[in-house]
């Protein structure tokens, strides 16, 4: 089973500037997540503090956000593709 994870482009000094990678044999997506966090040293700092996402970093299961659904216990299939897009400062 694999998932595909799209980087935005404000973490790829973490990912090697990949914009995208594969996990394999998630079921959720704090597996994916952790799959991740295994892969890229440093991403889990950006993105997680005290066990959860932090405050703007928002995630999406096919574009379905996981605030909506089951946070970071929602589950995960073949095929799905998971966004992980961080909320930037602007006008």
């Amino acid at each position: 089973m694999s998932v595909t994870v799209k980087i935005p482009t404000q973490l790829r000094t973490v990912t090697a500037g990949d914009s995208e990678a594969s996990v394999e044999d998630a079921r959720t997506v704090g597996d994916v997540l952790d799959g991740l966090y295994e892969r890229y040293d440093g991403l889990r700092e950006r993105i997680a503090e005290d066990g959860d996402l932090r405050r703007f970093v928002n995630v999406y299961v096919d574009g379905e956000d996981i605030r909506f659904l089951d946070g970071l216990e929602t589950q995960v299939e073949d095929g799905d593709e998971v966004t992980i897009l961080p909320a930037v400062a602007g006008g």
